[in-house]
């Protein structure tokens, strides 16, 4: 395991009073767990530490002068390294909320371990709707986006537009495995077909096999049901085949602004995606955007959707312990549950009984070179997928919380 790094971010601290004896030895700490050196390294690692950082500064003590500390760990996309930092976090560093975690595998481990401990599960990259789900807990709070949301979701933003046949190339792992079924549950229910299915490992460098599959179903849809690096050297290879220019859509379930900058739009452009955050949205995602592109490191580089995550659930969270006086889950997760109204980056927001975060969902296209006028200027957006349909239905998630 990587040693823990720990950035004290002590905010609104000069002055300080005496600090509510309910908040844990007087100093709330947030554990950025997440990939810093592998293939989510780009849409997450030290990108989504600069974002609870901003949040903790925003938060400024809450008005009650409440001292936060972020500190941040590599879980190597390994539950076991994950489930290691997260004990080392909860019985000896004090950390009071894990944010982040990228891997379905790694989430639902620390959602396990958390359960009924005093720590807070914000699992604001975490993919597997099982979150919220038969794998519920009190601790938890899923932030962005889940499988059951971009399957579905994606699926009916496509059959809309004509594309009732599909093929698959799916990573061999929970994130994939639990999209390709949504997906295709959604389309067999709404009179479509899916013609076959490719799987393939994490970490796939040559895709050249499986596009040929793909290529030869005939498909009207190439789905690409992974992530990260494999999402990036498909889409790659894809072009060099030329596929959309022979008829077929190619359409990612789990992209982000970062991986689309690192095929250039040479590359990606006509790709269609879904995503939970665009940071040229409106005038509140630019500003944060050009505050987080000027941040130690970032270079200019805009948020993805998982690092806008960190942020919004990290000042939730905050909030919630301001509110409560408290940085207990029992007493912070039942708070955040309050939460309904617009958020500055991800809209119409609420917060339902299972920890779904519930908010809008957007289907883009990705520019052409010569339609893009600034840096970073990537999507056209093809819909929008309101909250209250975005994601699974309360009552079907069969999370023992809602019964």
């Amino acid at each position: 395991m990587k040693c823990v790094s720990r950035i004290a971010v002590l905010v609104a601290c000069l002055g300080c009073g005496a600090a509510k004896a309910e908040i844990s030895d007087n100093i709330v700490r947030i554990g950025v767990l997440n990939d810093i050196s592998g293939l989510f390294q780009d849409t997450n690692g030290m990108g989504s530490v600069e974002a609870a950082r901003m949040a903790a500064e925003d938060f400024s003590g809450g008005g009650k002068n409440i001292r936060v500390e972020i500190v941040y760990a590599d879980h190597q996309n390994k539950a076991d390294v994950g489930a290691a930092i997260a004990r080392k976090w909860l019985d000896i560093d004090g950390v009071d909320a894990i944010v982040d975690v990228p891997n379905s595998a790694v989430g639902l481990t620390i959602n396990s371990l958390l359960r009924d401990t005093r720590m807070t599960f914000l699992a604001s990259s975490t993919a597997s709707s099982d979150l919220t789900g038969k794998a519920c807990s009190p601790n938890t709070i899923q932030w962005v986006n889940d499988v059951w949301a971009t399957g579905n979701a994606t699926a009916a933003a496509m059959m809309e537009r004509g594309g009732d046949t599909w093929y698959f190339l799916t990573v061999n792992f929970a994130l994939g495995q639990g999209i390709e079924a949504e997906a295709t549950k959604y389309i067999g229910a709404h009179g479509g077909k899916v013609l076959g299915s490719s799987k393939h490992p994490l970490n796939t460098s040559d895709f050249a096999s499986l596009l040929l599959q793909a290529q030869g179903s005939k498909a009207k849809v190439i789905g690409l049901a992974n992530a990260g690096g494999d999402t990036v050297n498909a889409v790659k290879q894809a072009a060099e085949f030329g596929i959309q220019q022979n008829g077929q859509s190619v359409v990612a379930f789990l992209v982000f602004v970062n991986d689309v900058h690192g095929m250039g739009l040479k590359v990606a452009q006509g790709l269609r995606l879904l995503e939970a955050f665009y940071w040229d949205m409106n005038d509140d995602t630019r500003a944060f955007a050009k505050r987080f592109s000027s941040r130690p490191g970032m270079n200019g580089k805009m948020p993805s959707a998982n690092q806008a995550g960190v942020y919004a659930s990290t000042l939730a969270y905050l909030n919630a312990v301001a509110a409560t006086g408290s940085d207990h889950a029992h007493d912070v997760v039942p708070e955040m549950k309050k939460v309904s109204g617009k958020d500055k980056l991800f809209g119409d927001l609420a917060i339902r009984q299972d920890g779904r975060v519930v908010h809008p969902m957007y289907l883009f296209e990705v520019k052409k070179p010569e339609e893009s006028k600034y840096p970073y200027d990537y999507y056209k957006l093809i819909s929008t997928i309101p909250a209250n349909q975005a994601f699974r239905p309360l009552e079907e998630g069969d999370c023992l919380l809602v019964k």
